[in-house]
């Protein structure tokens, strides 16, 4: 199987000769179900998949997933054989960075106490057997709100980080492995192209004086006019990107590729890849609000049948968690929930799901969910799966993906 980094400058090769042109997919597993679901979606399509997850999802103390690097890693695996699969599935670390793990800004970490947490993490992922890391300190929380750090910071610390990785991979005796550097954030300070252009030459140098030229990161992470409540991607903007970033070796990664109205512009505008995940919790939740709708259908002709309660209980698990107000907008902050638009709720409910599927109390109202209705459907959580399945088919055929892998194989 290639590499990701082999699978990057074979798409680079692609399109400078006119052949197929593919935009990679990377699925965000903030679910068990979802990370199922993908891989059944690939298995069924023929194609490449990555997995991108964050510190947030899946680290050394499991993640709101449940998962440690090692154990995700085990969970692909594990649902490839299910599915017979065999094709390149990549795991993947997305916003590997200080401060971008929830838990170090509530709990004030220094820079330095953040920075040698993720070092830790990143060692891990390499460990497990990741295929690609995206170094991310664009976030500093030693400066005043809204104030991103400095280029030259961000490239300091972005190659202090792949030195320390590339350290520890030596050391473990571990092959290459792919990077992705950048963001797509406003908070970041790259969004600008003079910015951006000026981010990339700094890279250059200091990974050059560092000796890690070897390492140059297969995608850069850049504003391509989505972000989570824009879903509009801009194709002029991506052709600048591949101007400038495929002759340095590397390919655009967009993020927010949630639910964006012209996805099949991706490939034709030479996007190498786009992380998608608020969208699949989306699903999962809708997925579910119809089997409960099922079962109080079900409950009415059963008296002997306890209703599950699980979507007041999911919904209950969301609120007390307080994450939900992580992605309140700049006129809601400070809101109850009660107080914003039914609209808002809903949609702070659904991406805000990702946070609690692991939550015991959401684990047992589930099964029991299930359990009542497996007198009418033998695999409830089959048809969850599925449902997630057709959106993550959705982007692998606007991606040009579907039966690729022969042909990414022989190139």
């Amino acid at each position: 199987m290639k590499s990701l980094q082999e699978l990057i400058s074979t798409l680079i090769a692609w399109r400078a000769s006119g052949r197929a042109q593919l935009t990679l997919l990377a699925v965000c597993p903030n679910s068990a179900a979802v990370l199922e679901a993908a891989v059944k979606a690939a298995a069924r399509n023929r194609a490449p998949l990555l997995f991108a997850a964050t510190l947030n999802q899946v680290d050394r103390d499991s993640g709101y997933t449940g998962w440690t690097p090692a154990a995700f890693v085990a969970e692909i695996r594990r649902y490839a054989a299910r599915y017979g699969w065999e094709g390149p599935l990549y795991p993947c670390l997305d916003h590997g960075g200080p401060w971008l793990k929830d838990r170090h800004t509530q709990e004030h970490l220094s820079l330095d106490e953040t920075l040698a947490e993720v070092k830790a993490s990143l060692v891990a992922c390499l460990e497990a057997g990741y295929a690609l890391l995206h170094i991310d300190p664009t976030v500093d929380r030693t400066l005043p709100p809204g104030q991103p750090p400095a280029v030259e910071t961000v490239v300091a610390r972005t190659v202090e980080l792949m030195a320390h990785t590339e350290q520890a991979r030596q050391a473990l005796g571990l092959p290459p492995i792919a990077y992705e550097v950048g963001t797509e954030e406003v908070h970041g300070g790259l969004v600008e192209m003079g910015r951006f252009e000026r981010f990339l030459a700094l890279l250059r140098a200091g990974l050059d004086a560092a000796g890690l030229s070897y390492a140059w990161p297969g995608f850069v992470v850049a504003q391509v006019g989505t972000d989570l409540h824009t879903t509009t991607f801009d194709p002029a903007a991506a052709r600048r990107l591949y101007a400038t970033l495929a002759p340095l070796g590397s390919l655009a990664k967009g993020h927010y590729t949630d639910w964006v109205a012209n996805p099949a512009d991706y490939p034709l505008t030479g996007m190498g890849g786009a992380n998608v995940g608020p969208e699949f919790t989306a699903l999962e939740y809708l997925a579910l609000e119809e089997l409960v709708r099922r079962e109080a259908k079900l409950c009415r002709y059963r008296p002997d049948l306890v209703p599950s309660g699980f979507l007041e209980v999911l919904n209950t698990a969301i609120l007390t968690s307080g994450r939900w107000r992580k992605w309140l907008q700049p006129d809601e902050q400070g809101a109850e929930f009660s107080a914003l638009a039914p609209e808002r709720q809903r949609w702070l409910l659904q991406t805000g799901a990702r946070y609690c599927w692991a939550d015991s109390a959401v684990v047992a109202a589930r099964a029991r969910l299930y359990q009542n209705l497996s007198t009418l459907w033998p695999d409830p959580h089959a048809c969850v799966v599925e449902q997630i399945a057709q959106g993550v088919e959705h982007y692998l055929k606007a991606f040009n993906l579907t039966d690729t892998v022969i042909l990414l194989e022989e190139s």
